[in-house]
Protein backbone atom coordinates (compact mmCIF):
# COMPACT_ATOMS: atom_id res chain seq x y z
CA UNK A 1 0.00 0.00 0.00
CA UNK A 2 1.45 3.69 -1.28
CA UNK A 3 2.29 6.12 1.84
CA UNK A 4 0.03 8.58 1.25
CA UNK A 5 2.06 11.43 4.03
CA UNK A 6 2.53 14.43 2.22
CA UNK A 7 6.23 15.66 2.54
CA UNK A 8 5.94 19.15 3.94
CA UNK A 9 8.66 21.56 1.23
CA UNK A 10 11.08 24.22 3.02
CA UNK A 11 14.03 26.04 1.01
CA UNK A 12 16.65 28.41 1.15
CA UNK A 13 16.40 31.21 -1.19
CA UNK A 14 19.08 33.56 -2.52
CA UNK A 15 21.46 34.64 -5.62
CA UNK A 16 23.71 32.99 -5.72
CA UNK A 17 22.49 30.03 -3.81
CA UNK A 18 24.47 26.58 -5.70
CA UNK A 19 26.97 26.86 -2.64
CA UNK A 20 24.37 26.75 0.06
CA UNK A 21 24.83 23.99 3.12
CA UNK A 22 21.38 24.41 4.34
CA UNK A 23 19.91 21.50 2.46
CA UNK A 24 22.46 19.06 4.28
CA UNK A 25 22.01 20.63 7.22
CA UNK A 26 18.43 20.83 7.53
CA UNK A 27 18.51 17.37 5.63
CA UNK A 28 20.86 15.82 8.25
CA UNK A 29 17.98 17.28 10.81
CA UNK A 30 15.36 15.62 9.31
CA UNK A 31 16.71 12.41 9.26
CA UNK A 32 17.74 12.59 12.95
CA UNK A 33 14.43 13.93 14.56
CA UNK A 34 12.56 11.58 12.16
CA UNK A 35 10.57 14.36 10.49
CA UNK A 36 8.97 14.22 6.77
CA UNK A 37 9.90 16.97 5.07
CA UNK A 38 11.82 18.07 1.91
CA UNK A 39 14.50 21.10 1.67
CA UNK A 40 16.05 22.52 -1.50
CA UNK A 41 17.84 25.53 -3.05
CA UNK A 42 16.12 28.42 -4.75
CA UNK A 43 17.72 30.93 -7.03
CA UNK A 44 15.26 33.97 -7.25
CA UNK A 45 17.04 36.32 -9.50
CA UNK A 46 17.61 39.72 -8.92
CA UNK A 47 14.75 41.85 -8.39
CA UNK A 48 12.21 39.13 -8.32
CA UNK A 49 12.85 37.86 -4.56
CA UNK A 50 8.95 38.24 -4.15
CA UNK A 51 7.53 36.31 -7.22
CA UNK A 52 10.04 33.43 -6.58
CA UNK A 53 8.71 33.60 -2.71
CA UNK A 54 4.97 33.71 -3.80
CA UNK A 55 5.50 31.21 -6.38
CA UNK A 56 6.64 28.64 -3.75
CA UNK A 57 4.27 29.33 -1.30
CA UNK A 58 1.53 28.61 -3.84
CA UNK A 59 3.25 25.32 -3.70
CA UNK A 60 2.22 24.46 -0.91
CA UNK A 61 5.44 25.25 1.42
CA UNK A 62 6.15 25.56 5.00
CA UNK A 63 8.73 27.74 5.12
CA UNK A 64 12.11 28.69 3.68
CA UNK A 65 15.39 30.55 4.73
CA UNK A 66 16.74 33.71 3.02
CA UNK A 67 20.17 34.30 2.28
CA UNK A 68 22.03 37.20 0.09
CA UNK A 69 20.66 39.59 -0.86
CA UNK A 70 17.07 39.62 0.27
CA UNK A 71 17.11 39.37 3.74
CA UNK A 72 15.73 43.01 3.58
CA UNK A 73 13.27 42.07 0.97
CA UNK A 74 11.91 39.31 3.19
CA UNK A 75 11.65 41.69 5.84
CA UNK A 76 9.55 43.89 3.39
CA UNK A 77 7.21 40.77 2.72
CA UNK A 78 6.64 39.81 6.74
CA UNK A 79 2.95 40.03 7.35
CA UNK A 80 4.26 39.30 11.25
CA UNK A 81 7.86 39.27 12.83
CA UNK A 82 9.46 38.31 16.24
CA UNK A 83 10.83 40.94 18.01
CA UNK A 84 14.45 39.65 17.45
CA UNK A 85 13.25 40.04 13.55
CA UNK A 86 12.35 43.46 14.37
CA UNK A 87 15.43 44.32 16.06
CA UNK A 88 17.47 43.06 13.21
CA UNK A 89 15.83 44.86 10.63
CA UNK A 90 16.09 41.92 8.55
CA UNK A 91 14.85 38.02 8.27
CA UNK A 92 16.65 35.15 7.40
CA UNK A 93 13.38 32.47 8.47
CA UNK A 94 9.81 32.53 7.21
CA UNK A 95 6.81 30.38 8.16
CA UNK A 96 3.53 30.33 5.87
CA UNK A 97 0.98 29.90 8.14
CA UNK A 98 -3.07 30.85 7.28
CA UNK A 99 -2.26 32.76 4.43
CA UNK A 100 0.07 34.70 6.47
CA UNK A 101 4.28 35.51 6.78
CA UNK A 102 6.23 34.99 9.75
CA UNK A 103 9.47 36.62 9.88
CA UNK A 104 12.24 35.95 11.94
CA UNK A 105 15.80 36.04 12.15
CA UNK A 106 18.16 33.29 13.31
CA UNK A 107 21.40 34.80 12.85
CA UNK A 108 21.95 36.35 16.34
CA UNK A 109 20.94 33.48 18.09
CA UNK A 110 23.03 30.57 16.09
CA UNK A 111 26.28 33.64 17.39
CA UNK A 112 25.31 33.05 20.66
CA UNK A 113 24.69 29.49 21.09
CA UNK A 114 27.83 28.79 19.14
CA UNK A 115 30.08 31.16 21.44
CA UNK A 116 28.35 30.02 24.63
CA UNK A 117 27.40 26.24 24.17
CA UNK A 118 29.88 25.14 21.68
CA UNK A 119 33.24 27.48 22.47
CA UNK A 120 32.46 27.48 25.91
CA UNK A 121 32.91 31.11 26.38
CA UNK A 122 30.45 33.28 28.38
CA UNK A 123 29.09 36.56 27.68
CA UNK A 124 27.88 37.93 30.59
CA UNK A 125 30.25 40.64 32.50
CA UNK A 126 32.33 40.14 29.64
CA UNK A 127 33.74 42.99 27.65
CA UNK A 128 32.43 42.21 23.68
CA UNK A 129 34.00 44.76 20.86
CA UNK A 130 31.62 43.86 17.51
CA UNK A 131 33.25 44.82 13.79
CA UNK A 132 30.85 46.58 11.56
CA UNK A 133 27.63 48.06 11.95
CA UNK A 134 25.90 46.62 8.46
CA UNK A 135 23.32 43.51 8.48
CA UNK A 136 24.97 41.09 10.43
CA UNK A 137 25.85 43.13 12.85
CA UNK A 138 22.39 44.77 13.81
CA UNK A 139 21.27 41.12 13.73
CA UNK A 140 23.84 39.82 16.31
CA UNK A 141 23.36 42.93 18.36
CA UNK A 142 20.03 42.30 20.34
CA UNK A 143 20.81 38.33 21.60
CA UNK A 144 24.51 39.71 22.58
CA UNK A 145 23.10 42.33 24.82
CA UNK A 146 20.07 39.78 26.12
CA UNK A 147 23.13 37.84 27.42
CA UNK A 148 24.57 41.21 30.13
CA UNK A 149 27.89 41.97 28.40
CA UNK A 150 29.61 44.39 30.76
CA UNK A 151 30.24 46.26 27.79
CA UNK A 152 29.81 45.86 23.99
CA UNK A 153 31.44 48.69 22.07
CA UNK A 154 30.67 49.13 17.95
CA UNK A 155 33.31 49.56 15.86
CA UNK A 156 33.13 50.48 12.56
CA UNK A 157 34.78 52.65 8.75
CA UNK A 158 31.76 54.78 9.48
CA UNK A 159 31.37 55.85 13.00
CA UNK A 160 28.09 57.36 11.74
CA UNK A 161 25.97 54.19 11.60
CA UNK A 162 27.92 52.96 14.27
CA UNK A 163 26.96 55.66 16.89
CA UNK A 164 23.26 54.91 15.40
CA UNK A 165 23.22 51.33 16.18
CA UNK A 166 24.54 52.26 19.65
CA UNK A 167 21.47 54.57 19.87
CA UNK A 168 19.09 52.56 18.59
CA UNK A 169 19.61 49.36 21.21
CA UNK A 170 20.77 52.23 24.08
CA UNK A 171 17.80 50.63 26.25
CA UNK A 172 18.82 47.24 25.47
CA UNK A 173 22.34 47.20 27.30
CA UNK A 174 25.45 49.05 27.33
CA UNK A 175 26.72 50.06 24.31
CA UNK A 176 28.37 52.62 22.63
CA UNK A 177 30.41 53.13 19.54
CA UNK A 178 34.19 53.38 19.01
CA UNK A 179 36.29 54.27 16.17
CA UNK A 180 39.13 51.40 15.05
CA UNK A 181 41.62 54.63 16.01
CA UNK A 182 39.43 55.27 19.35
CA UNK A 183 39.74 51.62 20.60
CA UNK A 184 41.11 51.37 24.61
CA UNK A 185 41.60 48.53 26.96
CA UNK A 186 41.46 44.91 26.03
CA UNK A 187 38.60 42.91 24.77
CA UNK A 188 37.11 38.90 26.14
CA UNK A 189 35.32 38.29 22.75
CA UNK A 190 36.03 40.23 19.30
CA UNK A 191 33.36 39.29 16.78
CA UNK A 192 34.25 40.31 12.99
CA UNK A 193 30.87 40.91 11.47
CA UNK A 194 32.14 42.77 8.39
CA UNK A 195 32.23 41.69 5.17
CA UNK A 196 36.10 42.05 4.82
CA UNK A 197 36.85 38.06 4.84
CA UNK A 198 35.46 38.06 1.79
CA UNK A 199 37.80 40.18 0.21
CA UNK A 200 40.97 38.73 2.00
CA UNK A 201 41.05 41.80 4.07
CA UNK A 202 41.15 42.19 7.83
CA UNK A 203 39.76 44.81 10.10
CA UNK A 204 41.88 47.86 11.08
CA UNK A 205 42.53 46.78 14.81
CA UNK A 206 45.32 47.76 17.40
CA UNK A 207 47.18 44.71 18.55
CA UNK A 208 46.52 46.13 21.87
CA UNK A 209 42.53 44.88 22.07
CA UNK A 210 43.88 41.77 21.88
CA UNK A 211 44.99 39.76 25.41
CA UNK A 212 45.78 36.02 25.71
CA UNK A 213 42.80 33.98 25.29
CA UNK A 214 40.82 36.66 23.77
CA UNK A 215 37.96 34.73 21.54
CA UNK A 216 38.62 36.31 18.08
CA UNK A 217 35.12 34.76 16.31
CA UNK A 218 34.99 35.56 12.36
CA UNK A 219 31.20 34.97 11.22
CA UNK A 220 32.75 33.98 7.52
CA UNK A 221 33.83 30.35 7.19
CA UNK A 222 36.14 28.59 4.95
CA UNK A 223 39.16 26.23 4.66
CA UNK A 224 41.82 28.32 5.93
CA UNK A 225 41.52 30.83 8.70
CA UNK A 226 40.48 34.43 7.27
CA UNK A 227 43.22 37.46 7.75
CA UNK A 228 41.18 38.87 10.83
CA UNK A 229 41.96 35.27 12.68
CA UNK A 230 45.04 35.32 11.21
CA UNK A 231 46.19 38.08 12.83
CA UNK A 232 44.13 37.26 16.21
CA UNK A 233 46.31 34.08 16.46
CA UNK A 234 49.33 35.92 16.30
CA UNK A 235 48.12 38.11 19.21
CA UNK A 236 47.56 34.38 21.00
CA UNK A 237 43.60 34.63 20.68
CA UNK A 238 41.80 31.97 20.54
CA UNK A 239 40.14 31.63 17.25
CA UNK A 240 36.37 30.41 15.82
CA UNK A 241 35.01 31.05 12.44
CA UNK A 242 31.05 31.17 11.90
CA UNK A 243 30.43 27.52 10.50
CA UNK A 244 29.12 26.94 13.72
CA UNK A 245 27.11 30.32 14.05
CA UNK A 246 25.20 28.69 10.66
CA UNK A 247 24.74 24.84 11.63
CA UNK A 248 22.69 26.67 14.76
CA UNK A 249 21.10 29.34 13.54
CA UNK A 250 19.84 26.59 10.84
CA UNK A 251 18.78 24.30 13.73
CA UNK A 252 16.81 26.94 15.07
CA UNK A 253 14.89 27.83 12.11
CA UNK A 254 14.55 23.87 12.34
CA UNK A 255 12.66 24.10 15.41
CA UNK A 256 10.36 27.10 14.87
CA UNK A 257 9.05 24.87 11.42
CA UNK A 258 8.97 21.51 13.39
CA UNK A 259 8.62 21.73 16.77
CA UNK A 260 11.89 19.56 17.55
CA UNK A 261 14.99 20.88 18.39
CA UNK A 262 17.80 18.69 17.15
CA UNK A 263 21.49 17.71 18.44
CA UNK A 264 23.75 20.22 16.59
CA UNK A 265 27.24 18.38 17.55
CA UNK A 266 27.90 16.08 14.93
CA UNK A 267 27.46 18.87 11.98
CA UNK A 268 30.03 20.74 13.83
CA UNK A 269 32.40 18.54 12.76
CA UNK A 270 33.22 19.38 9.23
CA UNK A 271 34.28 15.98 8.26
CA UNK A 272 31.06 14.77 8.86
CA UNK A 273 29.22 17.19 7.37
CA UNK A 274 31.64 17.30 4.05
CA UNK A 275 30.29 13.19 3.96
CA UNK A 276 26.48 14.13 3.53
Amino acid sequence: MQNSERIEQYAVIGNPIAHSKSPFLHSAFAQQCHQSMRYGRILAPLGQFETTLREFIAQGARGANVTLPFKLDAFRLCSTLTPRAEAAGAVNTLSFENGEICGDNTDGCGLVKDIVNNAGTALKDRRILLLGAGGAARGALLPLLECGPQELVIANRSPEKAQQLAREFGSDGPIHEAGFDRLQGQFDIIINATSASISAQRPPLPDSVYRPGTLAYDMMYGEHLTPFLQHAAQQQAATRDGWGMLVEQAAESFYMWRGVRPVTTELLVREYTSAL
